[in-house]
């Protein structure tokens, strides 16, 4: 397994290979148009709705059966996140609020806050021992605090330990991995490693598997220095495997096929 220094290297350059090509110069918004879809696809089908993209790409109704509104919430947490940049800077805490109430879309008490002790929470992939109340709040507001002090960790680094305590704690009674994943991403741009938003770790994890995003997950929950590391190299190679996704995007624009 590779260390953290290595993940962030292979990263760095994996994104900085998307941002060299020449398709980007001239129709950067088409990749990240392409690549929010793509990212919205792979996190829904962690949480259980496994279209092909051609089929997300059709429908327009995403209120019907369970995995047409899980579909829908990914992809209004996708539109969403690039909206919440500035105000994560300043407040995590309200930005993770407003990502629960769109991707809920319904209007309920328990939505939009941190669930209260006893509240049922609907997070099938996740399996870990589900945190009070109290420890809750706190790590929450710990979580927030750093955030916004800033710090010196890298940008992959912080996007990972982000992704991974949103899903220990599951703040929320729902949709808490589709947060997660959006999380990651607003710390993936807004850090500037992915300005543009066009390395979807989303499409990484989904085609990672579900198997292997819960053994990593695991690992962060452990909380060993080798649990950590391994979380953080799935991280990374989720982000790899994004931006090998939009540069054959790239290379499908150059050759005029999509």
């Amino acid at each position: 397994m590779p260390g953290v220094a290595e993940c962030v290297e292979s990263v760095r350059k994996a994104v900085d290979r998307v941002y060299g090509h020449r398709v980007m110069r001239r129709r950067s918004n088409e990749i990240t148009s392409e690549a929010a879809l793509r990212g919205a696809r792979g996190s829904a089908a962690l949480s259980g709705a496994d279209w092909a993209l051609e089929e997300v790409r059709r429908r327009t109704d995403f209120g019907g059966d369970a995995e047409a509104r899980v579909m829908g919430a990914a992809l209004r947490l996708t539109a969403e996140a690039g909206q919440l940049l500035s105000v994560w800077r300043q407040s995590p805490l309200r930005v993770l609020a407003r990502l629960h109430v769109v991707a809920a879309a319904r209007q309920e008490d328990s939505v939009g806050r941190p669930r209260r002790e006893g509240e049922a929470v609907d997070e099938p992939l996740i399996e870990a021992a589900l945190p009070g109340a109290d420890e809750l709040s706190g790590r929450l507001e710990g979580l927030a605090d750093l955030l916004v002090a800033g710090t010196s960790a890298p940008a992959l680094v912080t996007a990972a330990v982000v992704h991974g305590e949103l899903l220990a704690l599951r703040p929320f009674v729902s949709h808490n991995g589709l947060v997660a994943r959006a999380a990651e991403r607003i710390v993936l741009v807004g850090s500037g490693l992915d300005p543009k938003s066009v390395c979807p770790a989303e499409v990484g994890h989904a085609e990672l598997g579900s198997t292997a995003y819960r053994d990593a997950f695991d690992g962060y929950v452990s909380g060993t220095p080798e649990g950590m590391a391994a979380w953080i190299a799935h991280c990374a190679r989720a982000v790899e495997l994004g931006a090998r996704e939009s540069m054959a995007v790239c290379e499908a624009l150059q050759r005029g096929a999509a």
